[in-house]
């Protein structure tokens, strides 16, 4: 069973830059999406030669937004190292792209960090079909979340382990939900997206995502897959 957080369909072609540390594995994941309408490889009318940095005149540059989306990164590792790490950040922190994550392995203790880093979409290697692949392009293009559910468990356990502690500090409390936040985040954690959200509670989109950041910048929690984790373990729904 998979916990996934989708979207719908996207109107706007989606910019996405691959990163892979071999040849073979880029040009797996190229042939992936390179026939999905939906998507539009960056540099690729060049060889997909073009950095993160940059593309050539007349080419998607990397974190621009078209139509409101982002450009994506979809980053492949076997195991999650030093410079990996480093990448991930540097991709979604300076050069302003949304990611990917697709891997072999996640260790406990990396898990919070390519959270942190800003990565809301994690597919298992194993597990990274065409269609699975876009899936996840699509939820990081729109700024939403896609885990696998053992990574949603494991995820779970860690944020209480540390609201626990932050509560045990001098001067803590346990944070509690707002009933509309507690609304929000049930449908999220049944796959909808903003839209599909606002229009299930009568509410504006604007108002769906000034709550979803209102109480992830209060709980301390770094995006959407986190706030579900959070509201998860909590019992919230």
């Amino acid at each position: 069973m998979r916990t996934t957080f989708k979207s719908t369909t996207t109107v706007e072609r989606i910019p996405v830059v691959i990163h892979a540390s071999d040849p073979i594995t880029r040009a797996g994941a190229v042939s992936q999406l390179r026939q999905r309408p939906e998507v539009e490889l960056v540099g690729e009318t060049r060889g997909l030669e073009a950095r993160t940095n940059g593309a050539r005149a007349g080419e998607a540059r990397p974190g621009e937004a078209r139509g409101g989306v982002r450009t994506v990164a979809v980053v492949l590792a076997d195991r999650l190292d030093e410079t990996t790490m480093l990448r991930l950040r540097r991709l979604v922190r300076t050069d302003g792209l949304n990611a990917v994550l697709v891997t072999g392995v996640i260790r406990e203790a990396e898990l919070l960090q390519v959270i942190e880093c800003g990565v809301g979409a994690i597919l298992w290697r194993h597990e990274a079909t065409d269609q699975r692949l876009l899936q996840a392009v699509v939820a990081a293009a729109r700024g939403e979340g896609d885990l696998p559910s053992d990574l949603l468990g494991r995820l779970i356990n860690q944020v209480g382990r540390l609201q626990r502690n932050a509560a045990q500090q001098p001067g803590g409390s346990p944070a509690g939900l707002a009933p509309r936040e507690i609304d929000i985040l049930r449908l999220v954690s049944e796959g909808m997206d903003t839209r599909e959200i606002a229009g299930k509670l009568s509410y504006s989109e604007r108002t769906v995502k000034n709550v979803l950041h209102g109480l992830t910048t209060r709980l301390q929690l770094r995006n959407r897959a986190h706030a579900v984790a959070y509201a998860l373990r909590e019992g919230y729904i």
